[in-house]
């Protein structure tokens, strides 16, 4: 059988090469008449390694030079889908491209990661004063909220570089905040010291998951990536990035999120946050209901849930966050 080329683009970092790897896996073992190439870019945000993500640009960062290939006119350099962490993906895509499909969702949360040796074990244990690693606003209000008397700076780089900011002796951080998933994917779980669940921080939209950006009308990559992608996690994403759309944040803006779907009675829960900085002011809804159309009426729960934050006063919020970074 005479296979076919598809080629799958991703950033260069050593999880996202992971990441595009099991893509190509995911294909391949799909579709035997399908070989898979693979791409390594590096995109604006790889290579600001020195300022935390609030204080520059947007999502956009991460995607920009992998979406130009999609279109390259050089043949032997265009791409066919892109991998995406989802929660680095804009909700809002340029003229041209379509989000393609999400992959099966791994671990969504957020958790805690001690310095090696560290005696201990949650952020309750933790001393008045403690430095506590993130770059996340989002994860920082939040924790912000239950626990103030911590000391919150920026930690950015890869998940190694990170890991190893933390286990330096002479480090000024006690421990740091990560995604879940990432540490899963990259077989570093074993450094997890505790997972959190909403109620102590909500994670981000789209954490967890793969987006897969395409040409928009592509129909053989329509017909592939269906193949490989996971229905229950794309109505629970496709939830997640309508409110986030609708409450116009993005990924320096603390919206977080938590979402279950039922596949067997169709139905969604989803419950959201939107908070200050500083974790002083809040916003929390949830919203319950069974989807007919999964993929829009799971659109528009997201849209709905939004609307009610948004007059109940998340907007403002996020208007004095923004105001605050003009500033």
């Amino acid at each position: 059988m005479t296979q076919d080329t598809v080629h799958i683009g991703g950033r260069r970092s050593k999880l996202a090469v992971v990441q595009s790897e099991k893509v190509k896996e995911m294909i391949q073992d799909a579709f035997e008449q399908y070989n898979c190439k693979l791409t390594k870019t590096q995109t604006l945000g790889d290579q600001i390694q020195f300022k935390p993500l609030y204080s520059f640009g947007g999502k956009a960062l991460w995607t920009k030079e992998l979406e130009d290939l999609l279109y390259s006119s050089d043949m032997d350099l265009r791409l066919d889908v892109v991998v995406h962490s989802l929660k680095d993906m804009p909700t809002i895509l340029p003229d041209g491209f379509e989000l393609g499909g999400i992959t099966k969702r791994v671990d969504p949360s957020d958790c805690l990661v001690m310095a090696l040796n560290s005696p201990y074990k949650s952020l309750d244990d933790l001393p008045k004063g403690a430095v506590v690693g993130t770059s996340s606003v989002r994860r920082s209000a939040q924790l912000k909220r239950r626990y103030p008397d911590l000391i919150f700076e920026s930690v950015r780089g890869n998940i190694h570089t990170r890991l190893d900011k933390v286990d330096d002796p002479e480090s000024r951080y006690t421990c740091i905040i990560l995604a879940t998933a990432g540490l899963v994917r990259m077989n570093l779980d074993y450094r997890i010291t505790q997972r959190f669940d909403s109620k102590i921080m909500y994670h981000a939209v789209g954490q967890g998951a793969l987006g897969l950006e395409i040409r928009k009308n592509d129909p053989r990559m329509h017909r592939i990536l269906e193949e490989i992608c996971d229905l229950e996690t794309t109505v629970c994403c496709l939830a997640e990035r309508s409110l986030m759309r609708t409450l116009e944040g993005g990924c320096s803006v603390p919206i977080g999120v938590e979402t279950q779907f039922n596949i067997n009675t169709k139905t969604l829960t989803f419950k959201a946050i939107v908070i200050g900085v500083e974790g002083t002011e809040w916003v929390e809804d949830s919203e319950r209901r069974v989807l007919v159309d999964l993929k829009k009426d799971a659109i528009e729960c997201g849209t709905i849930l939004a609307n009610r934050m948004i007059e109940n006063g998340a907007k403002k919020i996020l208007d004095n966050i923004n105001l605050n970074k003009i500033k």
